[in-house]
């Protein structure tokens, strides 16, 4: 809302193309926007509404058929300027406002939520096309989503934000595999949380107790000193499940045992709850239709690497 212009900041200055806008009414701030509800004109063709930005600003009318045709072209409609909008499809739909908001060749491209309306399979082909005209285009585009999968695959970087405080800015796989606070492990991605004490740490690792199963957990610890409270996050993707009676030679390996309690097959890989009293660990596993899957009530072993162990102060 502060880059659009309808929320004024309070405090500090928003620069964009080497000028400071804040002074600058949202008109003026030539910024290209695509809505969440895609607020297309109904009465009007595909062509009209791209090139209704264009007629605000005075372009003379061949010039416009020729950026319109190109907007077009671009999202890949470049035969349907004659249609109505009634008679596109959803996914059509948004790349006529993304390409009316490309038309004008912004410096910066806004887009609220623009894929929630999409069904799975066409938002994720949406997202490519997105990706692929903003590497066409070299343009600026701030994405706003609450989709953490849609963040991490549209990317370069990523502003976590939790009422209106920035916690971490950083690649996908920054804020992925290395979360700046509890707040952004718990948002981005699925989290395994364990609350424990760090015991010692040395070159080969960390030990820490986890009180509520009276165990011990390895992993490794920076910026931490001994009897320190630490919170413990650890991915579901990196743990696996084995059989009891499997010896756990690998010193480098956690491993606790615990009973299925909950199975979910989703295709590509099957997830699980397992009930390490009192604690329940979700588990994400990869599946091939030669793999297993192990029933409710099966009693495991639920293991995972030392590195995958992170430790949040």
């Amino acid at each position: 809302m502060m880059l659009a212009g309808f929320v004024d900041p309070s405090a500090g200055d928003i620069w964009i193309g080497g000028q400071d806008i804040v002074a600058l009414p949202p008109e003026r701030r030539d910024i290209g926007m695509v809505f969440q509800n895609y607020a297309l004109f109904p009465h009007m063709t595909v062509f009209d509404n791209v090139a209704f930005p264009l007629r605000m600003r005075r372009v003379d009318r061949q010039a416009q058929r020729a950026r319109v045709q190109e907007a077009l072209d671009l999202v890949q409609l470049g035969q349907m300027g004659g249609r109505k909008i009634q008679q596109l499809s959803g996914g059509q739909q948004q790349r006529v406002a993304l390409a009316r908001a490309l038309v004008f060749r912004p410096p910066l491209l806004l887009m609220d939520e623009p894929l929630g309306a999409l069904d799975r399979k066409l938002r994720d082909q949406m997202q490519l096309e997105i990706k692929r005209i903003q590497q066409t285009l070299g343009l600026t585009v701030v994405y706003v989503t609450h989709d953490q999968e849609e963040a991490l695959g549209m990317s370069d970087r990523i502003a976590i934000m939790n009422d209106g405080v920035i916690h971490q800015v950083g690649t996908p796989r920054e804020v992925y595999e290395h979360p700046a606070t509890a707040f952004v492990a718990a948002f981005v991605g699925e989290s395994n949380f364990l609350d424990g004490v760090l015991e010692s740490t040395d070159a080969d690792g960390s030990s820490i107790s986890i009180p509520d199963i009276g165990q011990y957990i390895d992993g490794s610890a920076t910026g931490v000193r001994p009897g320190q409270t630490v919170r413990v996050m650890i991915r579901p993707e990196a743990l696996t499940l084995c059989q009891p009676a499997r010896e756990i030679r690998d010193r480098a390996r956690n491993a606790l045992l615990g009973e299925v309690e909950e199975v979910v097959y989703l295709g590509q890989s099957v997830r699980y709850i397992v009930h390490i009293d009192p604690l329940r660990l979700m588990v994400r596993t990869p599946h091939l239709p030669s793999d297993p899957i192990f029933a409710r009530g099966t009693e495991v072993m639920v293991t995972w690497p030392r590195t995958a162990t992170l430790i949040l102060q």
